[in-house]
């Protein structure tokens, strides 16, 4: 009766780790896409952008370029998540360099366009920064149950692995500079 009860007790344990990790998990599959769907407004926001800021910014047209094939790397839908995060945060740096330049353009910051476009590009990006939070919430705590006892153990037979923080290059943490 003992062995019963002790076995019965290892069942459920096994059943409520098992659970919790597949939550954790679909947790995190669902907080990142929720990145993807904002990723996917942000990217379809940028050709209106491009257009818009395209005449004002002949000289920028590197920039401009870049962009575009950043965001045609991105619509590939064969990306792992870590190419991905890269990607993204290598447009994050480019939409800097172009509020950035957009400075030293008075008319185009007085165009009723180009400030809606701008109003809804950083909107977007309050989206994504929340969206990115809460992934690395959901992956910090998905992460410390591939890591803990005795979830550790289900996680292994799982064939579960530690999954990578949102972080943006360190390039991105320097205060832009702004050139008149």
């Amino acid at each position: 009766m003992f062995l019963i009860g002790i076995g019965m007790i290892i069942l459920l344990m096994s059943i409520f780790l098992y659970n919790s990790l597949i939550s954790k998990k679909n947790k995190a599959y669902e907080a990142f896409s929720s990145i993807d769907v904002i990723f996917k407004k942000r990217t379809d926001l940028i050709p209106h952008l491009v257009k818009v800021v395209k005449g004002y910014m002949e000289h920028e047209r590197e920039t401009l370029t870049e962009i575009t094939k950043i965001r045609k790397q991105l619509i590939n839908k064969n990306l792992e998540d870590d190419q991905r995060i890269n990607l993204e945060s290598k447009l994050d740096g480019m939409l800097s360099k172009i509020n950035i330049a957009v400075e030293a353009y008075p008319d185009l910051k007085a165009s009723e366009n180009f400030l809606k476009l701008q109003a809804s590009l950083n909107e977007v990006e309050e989206q994504l920064s929340a969206a990115r939070r809460a992934y690395n919430a959901a992956i910090n705590a998905f992460n410390n149950s591939v890591e803990m006892f005795p979830s550790n153990l289900m996680a292994k037979i799982m064939g579960y692995t530690l999954k990578p923080l949102f972080k943006i290059n360190p390039e991105e943490r320097k205060v832009p500079t702004i050139k008149f």
